[in-house]
């Protein structure tokens, strides 16, 4: 059996050699056997904003919250603020504007104590608000000011630009320009710490730089609004947005 079936299985590999050959030029063309799907992967989608005025400033940092008070020169005494909160990437204005008053002698990005300019940046939010009034319903810590409690603006002094409490009725060991806040009891009825010249300190730089309640007329370096304005602002602020003031003009605000 064993040599009968010989021929025939060489036979048979013959014609099967024959045929992979024939096949070869077809397989080519076709290329290699399909494999299992492979899913595209996509390029990460850029997020969009519109031309605003919120999406437009310089640096605003991780903040989502922003008071962006705009003059229209640094000579001017005037500004207009809105409010700004960022969502998926973007800003949206969500208060404003407003009319606000600056420092007697404009904006300046070199102010300095006493010089009555009101300093251009961007700034954060002092942990702690303070008032004549008590707490209008702040998310911030907040202080209701009492007799003896004081803003230091001696340059000369350890405690320039801080809140110091002394005894009532008792002579401060500062001096200067240093105010009673106590006693301010229409711009001070609400008041936010502006973070100018606070890390590190540097004496004569400036100092009690707020956002406070308008007396109608110019300020000494600070941003004032009317006051319903000004507790809608507070009211609005959230630490955890970790917000920033931005102070500036047309020019100086915007990215070039």
């Amino acid at each position: 059996m064993t040599s009968a079936m010989g021929p025939m299985t060489v036979t048979a590999r013959l014609a099967t050699c024959l045929a992979l050959t024939a096949l070869a030029p077809v397989l080519a063309v076709l290329g290699p056997a399909p494999g299992p799907a492979v899913a595209a992967v996509s390029a990460p989608a850029t997020v969009s904003c519109g031309a605003n005025l919120g999406d437009s400033l310089r640096s605003t940092g991780d903040a989502s919250q922003l008071v962006v008070v705009e003059a229209s020169a640094d000579s001017s005494t005037m500004a207009t603020v809105t409010l700004w909160h960022r969502s998926n990437g973007c800003f949206t204005q969500v208060g404003g504007p407003w009319p606000a008053r600056l420092g007697w002698h404009g904006l300046s990005s070199h102010h300095v104590e006493g010089d009555g300019t009101t300093p251009i940046g961007a700034f954060g939010i002092r942990p702690e608000m303070y008032g004549v009034a008590s707490d209008p319903g702040l998310a911030y810590r907040y202080h209701q000011l009492v007799c003896g409690d004081w803003w230091d603006e001696d340059p000369t002094t350890p405690s320039y630009n801080l809140f110091v409490h002394v005894p009532c009725g008792t002579r401060p060991p500062f001096g200067g320009g240093s105010e009673a806040l106590w006693t301010e009891t229409t711009a001070y009825r609400y008041f936010a710490v502006i973070e100018y010249n606070t890390t590190p300190i540097v004496p004569g730089r400036g100092s009690a730089i707020f956002l406070h309640v308008s007396t109608g007329g110019t300020t000494d370096g600070c941003v004032s609004l009317d006051e319903p304005e000004l507790v809608h602002t507070l009211r609005w602020l959230r630490p955890a947005e970790r917000p920033l003031i931005v102070i500036g003009t047309k020019t100086t605000l915007r990215d070039r």
